[in-house]
């Protein structure tokens, strides 16, 4: 007698998470979502009131000089990178392991109503807060339709 197939409904779903993540990894770079890694500090960005968006980078041990910020063509970039400081050779350290980040970037796609000419930013105790001047979207022309 023929050995009988057996129909099994979930043979398909044992590879989909990876199916999954090489969708989502192939369209880095398509997407504004916001970087992660090695490379990158959180943000939190809000709006502070109606008037202004805020983004806030927590980045200790970071100095102002080492921060670069720049706003081009509606994406806001933010870039990070510690300069060794000279140090005197009765201080230096033979680390064994070290942890602390040494540059990261981060970057988002800002909406259209961001006036980017305004935009300031604050280093105040390790937390860069960039304040970005929100403008009136303007209203949308209503289109009569002639007649024919």
């Amino acid at each position: 007698m023929a050995d009988l197939i057996r129909w099994d409904p979930f043979a398909g779903l044992s590879n989909l998470h990876s199916q999954i993540d090489d969708m989502f990894n192939g369209m880095h770079g398509f997407t504004n979502w916001p970087e992660t890694g090695a490379n990158s500090l959180a943000m939190d960005v809000y709006k502070e009131n109606d008037k202004e968006l805020v983004a806030e980078i927590h980045a200790p041990g970071f100095s102002k000089e080492d921060i670069n910020i720049n706003v081009n063509n509606g994406i806001l970039e933010i870039k990070g990178e510690k300069h060794e400081r000279e140090k005197s050779k009765a201080k230096a350290r033979n680390y064994m392991l070290r942890e602390s980040h040494s540059s990261f970037y981060r970057s988002i796609m800002l909406p259209k109503n961001v006036n980017g000419d305004k935009v300031k930013a604050r280093y105040v105790d390790g937390v860069l807060k960039i304040t970005m001047p929100l403008t009136a979207l303007p209203n949308p022309k209503h289109i009569a339709i002639e007649q024919s």
